[in-house]
């Protein structure tokens, strides 16, 4: 038996200093992060699915950040907090719900 790394399909941005939440479905919300190279901050989002491979865009959350933190609720929404932004460390949290694709913030 194998237990190595395979590669896999490539995603949209280069990203450092992002999370990556495994959804209940199975597939993968990766957020956030710096730019590759830490040229800016990103409030973009991707999902992978594992079953083809394939990275998919999705909508960015409502503010860019890196070395935040990501937690899948019970729900099933994940939970984005904290970080920093380009000038300041956030306070703001924000949710993302994998049915809609929609980001709500959630306060400060």
């Amino acid at each position: 038996m194998y237990l190595g790394w395979t590669t896999t399909g490539s995603m949209n941005y280069a990203r450092e200093w992002h999370t990556a939440s495994v959804l209940t479905s199975g597939k993968v919300l990766v957020t956030g992060g710096f730019c590759a190279g830490g040229a800016s901050c990103l409030n973009s989002s991707e999902l992978y699915d594992p079953s083809t491979g394939s990275w998919t865009i999705v909508n960015g959350m409502n503010y860019a950040r890196n070395m935040h933190t990501a937690l899948v609720l019970t729900s099933g929404q994940v939970l984005v907090t904290g970080g920093l932004s380009e000038s300041s460390r956030l306070t703001s949290a924000e949710l993302y719900d994998p049915t809609t694709g929609i980001w709500t913030n959630t306060g400060h």
